[in-house]
């Protein structure tokens, strides 16, 4: 009896210490600020009052930029410290490092991924691009994770060799390698101006062609390559696969709906069939991937590149 009572009060006694270790715990600010390499991440975090969100009892996966990173997206957008950024600014540029939930480097893929980042053109939250190729991951493709899985009591950080800017439509056409065609599309003629476009301010809605759509369309011109098609008819297809001054997700499409792309004309949206596209020459185009959300529009891959009329 004894020693049941002994065995009963080790047990109170290990438990409250368990209480309270979990109180004095690793939050992800405290992670951050007890490496010295973090430390503009933190006066970054306390400046657009984040603290206490990323200290919450929500779990969150962190993106984390070096003080070395932040210096370079200081100079770059000609700021000379952070007092200088606005503070809505800041607060949504590091929300674009924070993914909801725990993610350790071995759960990331190839694909997108939801950040905390905001839009104000839409309802969704800004996606990432991930890349996991050769075993590196990185960002929207302009950032590296250099240490990976440092665990916090509520999350995991990663530290990452630059600030991880907001993707627009382009980021994701030029860093996808599902889009490779269409970013060279994009990209053809020096004096193209739908790159800049699409990364530019405003909102829009893109229908953008995978690698295989463009391959079928070579195969249906009857030509063997991008740089054979004129390129008075390449910008008006691109521009045909853009609409401007919406951001149209897939929840607001509606059966027979009339749109009207850059290019002029018209298509119409079909959802018979799943989510198509009927285009100015009648061909029926598969909507394959909706509501990639971007600050500045939205991403919907299609299977076909769609043509306008003649």
């Amino acid at each position: 009896m004894k020693a049941n009572k002994l065995f009963g009060f080790l047990m109170i006694v290990l438990g409250m210490t368990a209480i309270s270790c979990g109180d004095d715990g690793n939050s992800i600010t405290d992670l951050a600020g007890e490496n010295e390499g973090l430390s503009t991440l933190v006066a970054a975090l306390e400046r657009a009052d984040l603290v206490s969100t990323l200290d919450g009892d929500a779990a969150f996966t962190v993106f984390a930029p070096t003080n070395a990173a932040f210096d370079a997206f200081l100079e770059v957008n000609n700021f000379s410290s952070l007092e200088d950024i606005p503070v809505d600014l800041l607060r949504n540029v590091l929300l674009n490092h924070v993914v909801a939930g725990t993610t350790r480097s071995g759960g990331l893929s190839n694909g997108y991924i939801p950040t905390q980042a905001t839009t104000a053109i839409s309802s969704k939250n800004i996606d990432m691009y991930v890349s996991t190729d050769g075993g590196q991951v990185v960002l929207n493709g302009q950032s590296s994770v250099t240490g990976a899985d440092l665990e916090a009591d509520n999350g995991v950080v990663h530290i990452v060799n630059s600030v991880i800017v907001p993707a627009t439509v382009t980021t994701f056409a030029t860093t996808d390698p599902t889009f490779a065609t269409l970013a060279a599309a994009l990209t053809r003629e020096a004096d193209f101006t739908f790159a800049e476009t699409l990364g530019g301010s405003g909102s829009f809605t893109v229908f953008a062609p995978t690698n295989d759509a463009f391959g079928s369309l070579l195969g249906e011109l009857g030509v063997s390559a991008l740089g054979d098609i004129p390129t008075e008819t390449l910008a008006a297809v691109l521009s045909y696969h853009v609409v401007s001054g919406a951001n149209v997700l897939a929840g607001d499409l509606t059966d027979g709906q009339t749109v009207t792309p850059l290019a002029g004309g018209t298509f119409e949206i079909d959802l018979d069939s799943g989510a198509q596209i009927i285009d100015g020459l009648d061909r029926v185009t598969n909507i394959v991937v909706t509501d990639v959300q971007a600050a500045n529009g939205v991403v919907h891959a299609v299977d076909q590149v769609i043509l306008p009329g003649e």
